[in-house]
């Protein structure tokens, strides 16, 4: 559980920073979809 945690709080920081330059929502959404992506890999 703690692992799953640690992934998500290390797929979350960058994901912070990345969000606060992005210049367009749609560039928003591909780092939100991206994201997103890296969490379902990490869980399985």
């Amino acid at each position: 559980m703690y692992k799953k945690i640690l992934v998500g709080l290390l797929v979350m920081l960058p994901l912070s920073f990345a969000l606060s330059g992005c210049e367009t929502v749609k560039g928003a959404g591909k780092d939100i979809e991206k994201a997103g992506e890296e969490i379902q890999e990490a869980s399985d």
